[in-house]
């Protein structure tokens, strides 16, 4: 997601009009206090908010915002997410098709997934380490099918990733009589959901400034005075 910036400097600019000289020498410190409350509210807000937009989102996806705190010499606080999340999250603000970092989309077909409803890491690569899969296109009464598919078989020969060795199991094996679709390649898919980030960011902010503001001073006046 690209970066964007609000400032709040017109709020800043109303309450130093009201402050007391003792009061005054505290607003840096007391605004970067406020800054830090508003990022982390922010923070909050979005993290609910993808709570809320997807079905059961990943602690990956949750913990990728992040915020970095301002301080009386810097007054900017920033609310981001990670790189690498903000990558696949980018068309549910801007719009455009889901991010994939291979040449298709994977969809699971008749395979177990995590509680996340995401394919368990090291799939992939157990699968193609196995005798009875085929990876391609199957032709269909539906028409032509890419994907992963599992033979029907009794036993098969799986190599070891580590050693390379071969190995004979029963395990997993696909005894209904019919070819069975693990995975399909698709292309990317439209997305549907929206985050909103950017207006969730300004509501937010708009609602908490004054009174963080307030806040942050009151307590800063406090310690001073201590």
């Amino acid at each position: 997601m690209n970066s964007f910036e609000m400032s709040i400097r017109s709020n800043v600019k109303e309450i130093q009009k009201k402050l007391s000289a003792l009061a005054y020498q505290q607003l840096p410190f007391a605004t970067a206090t406020a800054l830090t409350e508003l990022a982390k509210k922010v923070q909050d807000a979005e993290v609910k908010n993808m709570q809320a937009t997807f079905k059961n989102p990943s602690p990956f996806t949750l913990k990728s915002v992040r915020i970095t705190k301002a301080r009386k010499d810097n007054l900017v606080a920033t609310v981001f997410v990670m790189d690498k999340t903000a990558a696949y999250l980018q068309p549910y603000e801007r719009g455009g098709v889901h991010k994939i970092n291979s040449k298709a989309q994977l969809v699971p077909g008749d395979i177990p997934l995590n509680q996340y409803g995401q394919l368990r890491k090291g799939t992939l690569a157990s699968l193609k380490a196995r005798s009875d899969i085929y990876i391609g296109p199957i032709k269909t009464r539906h028409g032509i099918v890419n994907g992963i598919w599992q033979r029907t078989a009794d036993k098969a020969a799986i190599a070891s990733k580590r050693t390379g060795k071969i190995r004979i199991s029963k395990r997993g094996v696909n005894q209904t009589g019919k070819l069975k679709l693990l995975i399909r390649f698709t292309d990317a898919l439209p997305v549907t959901q929206h985050l909103n980030y950017r207006d969730r960011a300004k509501q937010v902010i708009a609602m908490n400034v004054n009174k963080e503001l307030g806040r942050a001073i009151g307590k800063a006046m406090a310690s001073a005075k201590g």
